[in-house]
C-alpha cells in the first residue's frame, strides 16, 4: 500500500466506511467542485468525494473556512484539495471558480451545487429583499453554477452535475414560499438542462433531502426562526419535525452523501433529469 492509499484507508476508517478498498478510489483522476463546501452538508460532501478518490475544489463565500476544510481534507485523504472563493449569485466569481478549477486541477468531472439559504415567513410579511436573496442564491446561483460547469463539460463531452435541492422542491412549504419556489425552480432547471446536455454525455440530477436537523442551517438559523414563528421552544421545534417523518429521525449527512456518490458514479450512468428523495418516507413524489 502506497502512502496515498494508506491515507485514504485511514480517512475511510474515520468515516466508518465498510466498503472494500477498491471501491474507495472510484473517482480516481476525477475532479469535483462543491459550492457551499466550507461547512455542514457541503463540507461532508467534499470529504466523501475526496475519500472516494476525487480531487476537490471547496468553493464557498467564506474563503478562510474553505481553506481550513481543504487543508484538512488534503492531509486526511492525500488528494489534491483546493479552496476557492465564490458568491454563486455573482457571475464573475462563478466563472472565476471554474477557470481556477481547470487551471489548477486540469478538468471538472463532478459539480455539486450545494450553496443555499433559507428566509421564512408569511407571504404578506416577507420583504422583497429577502425574496430576491433566496432566489439569487438558490436559483440564480444554481443556474450560474450549471452555466459554467456546462461549458467545461461540453468540451470534455462528459460530466455530472448534481443539485442539492430539498423536499420543499416537491411540495409547498408552510410560510416558506420563497425557499419552496426556488427549489421547485431548481428541479425544473435540472430537468431542462438534463435534456440539453445529454447529447454531450453530461448528466444532471438533483438530491432532495429531508430536514438535516443537526446541520448549521438548522442549529444556527432555523430552530430560532421557527420557534419564534410558532411560539414554542427550539427543542419542541425539533421534535415536531422528527414526528413528521415515517422513519422517526432527521436526515443525516451520510444519508445525503451516499446518494450524491451514487449519482456522481458510473453506477448511475443511465440516470439523468431525476430528483431523488432522501426524506425517510416524508416525501414520495
Amino acid at each position: 500500500m502506497d502512502a496515498r492509499s494508506g491515507t485514504r484507508a485511514a480517512a475511510r476508517d474515520a468515516l466508518g466506511c465498510d466498503e472494500p478498498e477498491g471501491t474507495m478510489s472510484q473517482f480516481q483522476n476525477r475532479v469535483a467542485v462543491v459550492t457551499g463546501g466550507a461547512q455542514g452538508l457541503g463540507a461532508a460532501i467534499c470529504r466523501r468525494l475526496a475519500v472516494e478518490g476525487a480531487d476537490v475544489v471547496v468553493a464557498d463565500l467564506k474563503l478562510a473556512q474553505a481553506q481550513e476544510v481543504a487543508h484538512q481534507l488534503a492531509q486526511e485523504t492525500g488528494r489534491r484539495v483546493v479552496a476557492q472563493a465564490v458568491n454563486v449569485a455573482d457571475e464573475a466569481t462563478v466563472q472565476a471558480l471554474f477557470d481556477a478549477a481547470v487551471a489548477q486541477l486540469g478538468r471538472v468531472d463532478i459539480v455539486v451545487a450545494n450553496a443555499g439559504i433559507v428566509r421564512s415567513g408569511p407571504v404578506d410579511e416577507m420583504s422583497l429583499a429577502d425574496w430576491k436573496l433566496v432566489m439569487d442564491v438558490n436559483l440564480t446561483g444554481f443556474f450560474l453554477t450549471t452555466k459554467y460547469a456546462a461549458r467545461v463539460m461540453k468540451a470534455q463531452r462528459s460530466g455530472v452535475i448534481i443539485q442539492i435541492n430539498s423536499k420543499s422542491g416537491k411540495k409547498g412549504s408552510y410560510k416558506n414560499g420563497a425557499y419552496a419556489a426556488s427549489k421547485f425552480g431548481g428541479i425544473g432547471l435540472t430537468q431542462s438542462v438534463a435534456l440539453e446536455l445529454a447529447e454531450y454525455g453530461v448528466r444532471v440530477n438533483a438530491v432532495c433531502p429531508g430536514n438535516l436537523l443537526d446541520s448549521p442551517l438548522w442549529t444556527n438559523e432555523l430552530y430560532a426562526q421557527y420557534a419564534k414563528r410558532l411560539g414554542i421552544t427550539e427543542a419542541e421545534v425539533r421534535q415536531r419535525y422528527v414526528d413528521q417523518v415515517p422513519l422517526k429521525r432527521g436526515c443525516t449527512y451520510d444519508d445525503v452523501t451516499n446518494v450524491v456518490v451514487f449519482l456522481a458514479s458510473d453506477q448511475s450512468s443511465y440516470m439523468t433529469g431525476q430528483a431523488i428523495n432522501v426524506t425517510g418516507g416524508q416525501e414520495m413524489r
